[in-house]
């Protein structure tokens, strides 16, 4: 076979020295446009983990690589005059010319051709002149052959928010250095690291509009790295900054990071495939790494998938198929990092020690417990600092132990003290008759009220018999349901310790339908009760039950309705009361443009959008207890073009906090049935972030939260203050004390009728992890290291 690469990166160098290491007989030519060893920026870095893969690929490549890495395990984050510390992460710089000089040596080496200055205008006349069966195209971010073949490879390509230069100094730093500086302009971030023995990288990057107001545009390239160095002058000790990039001028170093997604990876000319890799097909921030990365695992894929099939229609599909599966996953973490950096100003409330935090998973890739194997110290002191604190503002004495994790500290919220951070989410039970609940509800959430979360949730509780979702939906509009609710909670008040709150809600246009069961969000046969929305709407497209728009009078008789069961709720005990703005019900088809066509005072804009779901807040505060805590779970996305976005999440959450909302419970979707969700684990907890850290009140985050570790994090991290876990205490009402004892964490309170089996769950958790331990087999990072040693 005759292969030719169009550009001399790593991908491309990396693809052909495996494949010529397995098929000697094949003839591998790269073509690339730059001299010899020419290249642009610094150094690059590898995490352990992608040592270990190369070591695989291909030792003798891998030897040298590691022989000229500069190892360190320390990442500092300097904030505010304090520097955070923590190890174990694992890290690798090499400078970029030195890994393009081994990859060419070793290409040399095996047989490769190589072949310099030479620029590619088609693709078709390089593959006629070489005789080619497949052409790679691993021509960077700028790619001709992505731009040519746009139609089939479908790239996306943004521009992000900030802008950053790459520079060098002769300042050699011990550990992956993060250092933040406010200036009258905004925020500059420097992510700094060495390389080698006498060489650091040091990007400085800030958001685009704190690089204009800076006036950094305007200056000379000669100009700009003087200012970088006065505003990190103490972090470089007098050493320069430098730059390899003098063919540019001015304002042109400082670019825009390009975020590029294809949907193809193999375009099919008529004459010869075409195939991305590295830059070409994919980006992934700087924050994380990962560009050399990607490439390097690119062409260590497709020469496996080569390798493994006889013929190469399908060895290319496997390429596409496996790669853009993997670097979808990759690239949706760094997104996140790169998000955090782009958005640091929303942080900077937090104190250094979170802050360090919060930077350091931002990702959510890189867990608490993820942190503690890295660096079982850093995470101990960090846990003492969060839960002294926690315990400070919640008015409560500090135990003697602080070693508490996150999950499990107290929050106050007015004057209700929460044990620790776990919420039983709401969730329908479809099980109440005639609006009254019974049994069911004393066993389901009596259970898990004795399971160890803080506060129990009953589900979304009707204000009318024509608010229900189901006939089966529990009510508090009767004497009767009030009594039926006391019961439960009183029961829960003398044999939990837990708070247990209620939903009140209006079903709105998805009403009068039958249980989940029987067919969700289908209308009834019969029985059906007319539906009131924001505007005329019909919830599923020739099926559903056409509501009509909310009169004056009926959101009069509405307001009053919330009211009546805001002090029913009081009278049958509840410690909480949540008002249902979210999931496209009655108040929120208000708040989203898609629901809410209205043109009197109620529609048009976000605030008169929410002003009747604020008036009915308004109303209900009144009349709930002072001391007693209000929160509002909202739709922070609708994930529909034109509807709710996150940016409008953080502007209703400060509407409703400035009406007295003490908690903002994040959930989104369900507003319209052309939503297209991102899924994954945590996946709302961003929009709790940025609600809490933008708006300045606490948050609620809901989905996908299944692990201890995931409300650990999110805890800690202040992304948000209380974790509502769903499905997960369907399958196991005990999920808080589980969790606890699967992390190690014995000082959670069981029922005394149930110690003996905290004995026990404790005992066989503990003898799965030194099983887990004893069993397991070198790492990739142990491979690595390894070889190193020897």
């Amino acid at each position: 076979m005759n292969i030719v690469c169009i550009g001399g990166g790593p991908a491309g160098l990396y693809f052909s020295l495996l494949m010529k290491k397995r098929f000697p007989a094949h003839r591998i030519v790269v073509v690339e446009r730059n001299r010899p060893y020419d290249t642009f920026g610094w150094g690059v870095v590898f995490s352990d983990q992608t040592l270990g893969n190369l070591v695989a690929a291909d030792e003798p490549t891998a030897r040298q690589i590691l022989q000229a890495f500069n190892h360190w395990d320390d990442i500092e984050v300097c904030f505010k005059g304090e520097v955070v510390r923590s190890g174990g992460h694992g890290f690798c710089g090499i400078g970029r010319k030195r890994l393009l000089n081994i990859l060419q040596g070793r290409c040399e080496e095996l047989g490769v051709e190589l072949v310099f200055e030479t620029d590619v205008a088609d693709d078709r006349e390089l593959a006629a002149h070489y005789d080619a069966d497949l052409v790679i195209a691993s021509d960077g971010l700028n790619s001709r052959i992505r731009g040519r073949y746009a139609d089939t490879y479908r790239p996306q390509v943004e521009a992000r928010q900030c802008r950053f230069v790459w520079l060098g100094t002769t300042k050699k730093f011990e550990a992956f250095t993060f250092d933040f500086r406010e200036t009258e302009h905004g925020w500059f971030q420097a992510h700094i690291y060495q390389f080698d023995g006498a060489t650091s990288t040091f990007i400085i990057e800030t958001p685009e509009e704190v690089w204009r107001a800076a006036g950094l545009e305007a200056m000379s390239q000669e100009e700009a790295i003087r200012w970088c160095e006065d505003l990190f002058a103490d972090r470089l000790d007098g050493h320069p900054l430098m730059s390899n990039a003098s063919h540019l001028r001015g304002s042109s170093m400082w670019i825009r990071f390009p975020r590029i997604a294809c949907e193809r990876w193999v375009h099919w000319n008529g004459v010869v495939p075409v195939v991305l890799m590295g830059d070409a097909a994919h980006t992934a921030h700087f924050s994380i790494g990962s560009g050399t990365k990607l490439a390097l695992e690119d062409a260590i894929e497709l020469a496996r998938c080569m390798a493994a099939e006889r013929e190469l229609a399908p060895a290319l599909a496997r390429y596409e198929e496996v790669r853009a599966l993997e670097v979808i996953k990759l690239q949706s973490a760094a997104r996140n990092s790169m998000e955090w950096f782009e958005n640091v100003r929303r942080y900077t409330a937090l104190e250094a020690p979170q802050f360090a935090y919060s930077m350091l998973t931002r990702s959510q890739r890189l867990s608490h417990e993820n942190l503690r194997l890295r660096d079982a110290d850093y995470v101990a002191g960090y846990e003492r600092w969060f839960a002294r604190r926690a315990f400070e503002q919640a008015g409560l004495p500090a135990p003697a132990d602080l070693k508490i994790a996150p999950m499990f500290t107290p929050l106050r919220v007015r004057d209700l003290v929460l044990k620790n951070r776990i919420v039983v989410s709401p969730m329908a039970q479809y099980s109440a008759v005639d609006g009254v609940v019974g049994d069911w509800h004393m066993v389901h959430l009596g259970a898990r009220a004795l399971g160890g979360a803080a506060l129990v949730m009953a589900e979304m509780t009707c204000v009318s018999a024509d608010a229900r979702i189901t006939p089966h939906c529990p009510g508090l509009y009767t004497p009767e349901h009030t009594h039926a609710w006391r019961r439960i909670v009183d029961s829960i008040h003398a044999l939990s310790d837990a708070a247990i709150g209620v939903q009140l809600g209006h079903a709105g246009a998805k009403g009068s339908t039958r249980a989940m069961w029987d067919g969700i969000d289908r209308p009834l046969d019969e029985g059906n009760w007319p539906l009131v929305s924001a505007s005329p709407q019909q919830y599923l497209a020739g099926v559903s039950q056409v509501a009509r728009a909310a009169t004056p009078d009926d959101m009069r008789c509405i307001e009053a309705d919330f009211v009546r069961a805001t002090v029913a709720a009081e009278g049958a005990g509840f410690d909480w009361l949540e008002l249902h703005c979210a999931h496209g019900y009655l108040l929120s088809s208000f708040i989203s443009p898609l629901t809410n066509l209205r043109t009197d005072e109620y529609g048009g804009s976000l605030e008169n959008r929410c002003r009747f779901p604020l008036r009915v807040f308004a109303a209900m505060r009144a009349a709930w207890p002072v001391h007693k805590p209000m929160s509002v779970r909202i739709s922070a996305h609708d994930w529909v073009e034109g509807g709710i976005t996150p940016d409008d999440a953080v502007q209703i959450a400060r509407l409703f906090r400035q009406a007295g909302a003490d908690v903002i419970d994040c959930s989104s979707g369900q507003v319209s049935k052309r939503e297209k969700p991102v899924f994954g684990r945590m996946f709302q907890a961003p929009f709790a972030d940025r609600v809490r850290n933008e708006a300045g009140v606490a948050t609620m985050a809901v989905g996908s939260i299944f692990e201890a570790d995931h409300a650990n994090g999110i805890v800690a991290a202040g992304r948000a203050d209380l974790c509502a876990v769903g499905r997960p205490h369907l399958a196991n009402p005990a999920w808080t004390l589980t969790e606890a004892a699967r992390i190690g964490y014995t000082m959670t309170a069981w029922p005394r009728q149930y110690l003996p089996g905290k004995q026990q769950l404790e005992r066989n958790l503990e003898r799965e992890r030194q099983l887990a331990a004893a069993g397991a087999g070198l790492t990739p990072q142990q491979v690595a290291a390894k070889l190193l040693e020897s």
